[in-house]
């Protein structure tokens, strides 16, 4: 190889690790990424360290957990949190190294333009708070389409029902993440070896798929949900508010829709694909595709992440390296978002300043450091806090608030129906795995796990974690410091479901909405007629 390699990151968001017809999922429609699971390694046993947007991410650009960089959950602005200016991300020593550096899309940083060591930054943000920091939003008033409010789908009243795109396909955010990679790859030319991060929205809610992907899995057939035998967590419980879907067809239609979505974005990573072999730098860029976390999208009837069941925490996880891998190569061992750092330092052949403290090794090494037999995973503080830990046939969960524990046979239930501990019918075998597996687990925590969390070598007890009812409710921001006319939040509603037949305004919880002052009662009566 003449030069260093280029990197090219590519991340969902909210995406499931069965989502991947080529990984054994053959219900998907993913052709572009089927090829890189043909041409390079797939990594089905891949792991979220933090199963949350703004956690992972950080995790990341660090290689650490949040007891370093302070993000265990996501943070807004009411609760602002920003990295230690002392800790080196990998953008920042690729750059140092003479790499050009170039994110496009979400990245969940806080202070929201934070660089972290990328030169070039175009962000498209879920709800963006100032129109003017956000280029996605920019590009759409460029083009005709300021008016637009919800300009990522209602994540309202339809947050997680079925709802096409407000915006034609061109102009879509999943269209204009390839668009903008496509440019900065051109703009490239090969001068000099580029780490390109173009991440994904999609396929986290809204389902807003634009209209020439919608029905593209209407019909059918798809998974079978996943149903517990056991009482669920505090948090799953809570979680199951967060979906309004009055009939067993809304939720059909929402799971179509979300399958939809990540079929659009595996479109768009084809046209990234295509411009690198087209500037034959393709076999010459080390190219990592995975996601920030998944989505239970109805399994256990709960939704989103947060969670440590597999729909949440494991992700997709592929890389196709020709120095490396010849193709086709499946590695069953667990890896994990934090191996992403030490993986792409060992291609640029870029050493990071305190190695001993990375929880991940690089995934090119065949053999290392890294402990593989075991994953350890980590979310939220106080009595929200889990940790969880599994090995290759058991999963064991402790959860701080109650000290309630779980552990799934991995092997024997794959889908973690069956909580052992809560059935006193666990064999001798499984009790004893969950003593290896709770030392393990206090070992971890005590190394890489929030301080103050283990006391005299043993997991802390909190008060019960109490549930509490949420509906996801956060309209757009921007809007209200611009000039000019904008599209009502009503009637960006009435657009949006205009030709989603199975959903009806008068069989919604409608007046959470309007109680809360988001949406005006008198023009969603109209609505309704």
């Amino acid at each position: 190889m003449s030069r260093q390699p280029n990197i090219l990151l590519i991340t969902t968001d909210q995406q499931r690790y069965d989502t991947i017809a080529a990984m054994g999922y053959d219900y998907m429609y993913t052709p572009n990424l089927d090829q890189l699971v043909r041409e390079g390694c797939s990594f089905p046993n891949a792991y979220s360290p933090n199963p949350v947007c703004m956690a992972a991410r950080h995790n990341i650009i660090t290689g650490l957990p949040a007891r370093y960089h302070g993000f265990d959950d996501n943070y807004f602005d009411d609760n602002p949190r920003v990295i230690p200016y002392d800790l080196p991300t990998f953008p920042q020593l690729l750059s140092d190294a003479g790499y050009d550096t170039i994110a496009v899309g979400k990245m969940h940083f806080q202070p929201y333009r934070r660089h972290n060591g990328i030169t070039k930054l175009e962000l498209m943000d879920e709800i963006p708070r100032h129109q003017q920091d956000d280029e996605y939003a920019l590009y759409l008033k460029e083009h005709g389409y300021g008016d637009i409010q919800s300009i990522h789908g209602v994540r309202h009243l339809l947050y997680m029902l079925p709802q096409r795109s407000l915006l034609p396909e061109q102009y879509h955010g999943s269209s204009w993440v390839s668009e903008r990679s496509i440019y900065h790859i051109k703009q490239n030319a090969g001068k000099r070896p580029f780490f390109l991060w173009s991440s994904f929205i999609a396929p986290h809610p809204p389902f807003d798929v634009p209209e020439n992907w919608a029905d593209l899995y209407k019909g059918k057939e798809l998974p079978p949900l996943k149903v517990s035998k056991t009482p669920l967590s505090a948090l799953a419980e809570e979680n199951k508010n967060i979906a309004d879907y009055p009939t067993e067809a809304y939720l059909r239609r929402a799971r179509e829709l979300y399958f939809a979505s990540i079929s659009f974005v595996d479109y768009n990573i084809g046209k990234i694909l295509q411009q690198l072999k087209d500037m034959g730098e393709y076999d010459n860029t080390l190219i990592i595709f995975t996601s920030d976390h998944g989505e239970m999208l109805g399994d256990y009837g709960t939704y989103q992440k947060f969670l440590p069941y597999d729909s949440s925490a494991r992700v997709p996880f592929i890389v196709r390296y020709p120095e490396v891998f010849k193709g086709g190569e499946v590695d069953t061992r667990f890896v994990d978002l934090n191996d992403i750092l030490p993986t792409v330092l060992d291609a640029a052949g870029v050493a990071y300043p305190n190695p001993a403290i990375l929880p991940g090794e690089s995934v090119l090494k065949k053999s290392g450091f890294k402990d593989r037999t075991k994953q350890y995973v980590e979310h939220a503080h106080g009595s929200r806090r889990w940790a969880s830990i599994r090995n290759g046939q058991y999963k064991y969960t402790y959860y701080y608030g109650g000290g309630k524990e779980e552990l799934f046979d991995m092997i024997n239930d794959p889908d973690e129906t069956t909580n052992l501990l809560a059935t006193g019918e666990a064999c001798e075998g499984a009790l004893a795995a969950r003593e290896e597996l709770h030392a393990a687990l206090v070992e971890q925590e005590k190394r890489y796990g929030l301080e103050g969390y283990v006391k005299d070598d043993e997991l802390i007890v909190l008060d019960e974690m109490q549930p509490f009812f949420y509906r996801e409710n956060n309209p757009p921001m921007f809007p209200k410091e611009q000039d000019g006319e904008f599209v009502s939040l009503e009637e960006e509603v009435a657009r949006a479901i205009a030709k989603e037949e199975v959903v009806k305004i008068s069989e919604l919880d409608v007046p959470y909405f309007t109680k809360s002052g988001t949406l005006d009662e008198e023009k969603m009566k109209k609505l309704e007629k």
